[in-house]
């Protein structure tokens, strides 16, 4: 019996039979759980700790999850409470506020975090993503243009100097600025929605963040950090004309990096899609079956259109940027629990930064 179907009938007997269906998944003892008191001083415990609701209550101190069990500690919460968000009949919001209002802050964030899931590019596309510490933050600078070869392997002689790499920091520190979306929904709007319903719309704002954090990394991608490294600019060989030689050149023109990932607006990926060297039957029985891009020259295409129409973007995802977050995702608990949602906010603090300049290129088709 898998976890929707348990959080969809939260009954005892249910729970029983869940528990002697999956014996190897561990039984589901909500005995700790039904012992909790969440409130909004539980909240602050877990901001105060730098934890989610969910991280606290998996700590020691609370309801951690035993070795395979099939309900984490906040989900065994809306057991106890009886909330069901899911299955045939679940619960209306305001169901779930009388029976769990302090979980509903939680809900919200994990629901959002899953439509932000559902646009996986973003993530894919950063070599690393690293929480620190203040709103600003100073990358590595890393000297590794293809005509430098201090540090590149080579025999050493004996009593010769050894090859070094030099990393120091950049000189100017980005900054890592709040991004904030107020959620403008009134609890009678949404008192009689049931929670499948309000599910869908906090995915769709998960995943409109992500959009828009794929704008702010090709911002960055294209035209630097702030220190000085915007990406080089190459152009086609026939102005406002793109082929398949401008593709192999611009492939060839990343080495030493591996030209992985193409980021580009609707129109160049049509163009792509359409030219007669992608064309072949497998990749397009692919495309029509699952929607599936064509991976030409080997690299996984991604629409953001942030890219301006006549641009490309080939970077290497292993090396090309980071991201950093001061403050991960939140949703405004204080609002929700008194249950005004007028001015309810979601935010994140995030940036990113170039590691290798050099991992990341630009191909112009209109350059004239």
């Amino acid at each position: 019996m898998d976890v929707e179907t348990i959080l969809s009938n939260t009954s005892p007997a249910l729970l029983q039979k869940a528990a002697a269906e999956s014996p190897g998944r561990g039984h589901i003892d909500l005995t700790r759980a039904g012992q909790l008191d969440i409130t909004r001083d539980t909240y602050l415990e877990a901001e105060a700790r730098g934890l989610t609701l969910t991280e606290l209550l998996e700590t020691d101190d609370y309801d951690p999850s035993p070795y395979e069990s099939p309900l984490d500690a906040f989900e065994r919460q809306l057991a106890v409470h009886g909330v069901r968000v899911g299955g045939s009949n679940p619960v209306s919001v305001e169901l779930f506020y009388r029976g769990a209002p302090a979980l509903l802050p939680e809900f919200m964030l994990r629901e959002i975090r899953r439509g932000q899931q559902m646009r996986p590019e973003l993530n894919n596309l950063v070599g690393s993503s690293s929480r620190v510490q203040g709103n600003r933050y100073t990358p590595f600078d890393v000297n590794a243009t293809a005509t430098d070869t201090r540090w590149s392997m080579r025999p050493v002689g004996d009593g010769a100097n050894v090859p070094a790499l030099l990393v120091t920091e950049r000189l100017h520190s980005i900054d890592v600025p709040d991004y904030g979306l107020a959620l403008k929904a009134s609890y009678k709007a949404l008192r009689h929605r049931t929670t499948t319903q309000f599910k869908v719309l906090l995915w769709y704002i998960g995943y409109r963040m992500q959009v828009d954090k794929l704008a702010l990394l090709v911002d960055v991608l294209i035209n630097g950090d702030g220190n000085s490294n915007p990406a080089e600019v190459i152009d086609t060989a026939v102005s406002g004309t793109l082929d398949y030689a401008d593709l192999v050149s611009f492939w060839s023109d990343l080495h030493p990096f591996e030209m992985n990932t193409l980021i580009c607006s609707k129109d160049k990926i049509t163009t792509i899609l359409t030219m007669s060297e992608f064309k072949d039957p497998t990749a397009g029985f692919r495309f029509q079956s699952t929607g599936e891009l064509v991976s030409p020259l080997g690299s996984q295409l991604v629409r953001s259109d942030a890219v301006d129409s006549d641009l490309l973007i080939g970077i290497d995802k292993r090396f090309a940027a980071e991201e950093v977050l001061t403050q991960p995702l939140t949703v405004e608990y204080d609002k929700i629990i008194e249950q005004k949602f007028e001015e309810a906010v979601i935010s994140e603090s995030v940036a990113y930064a170039k590691v290798i300049p050099d991992a990341a290129k630009v191909l112009d088709v209109v350059w004239t």
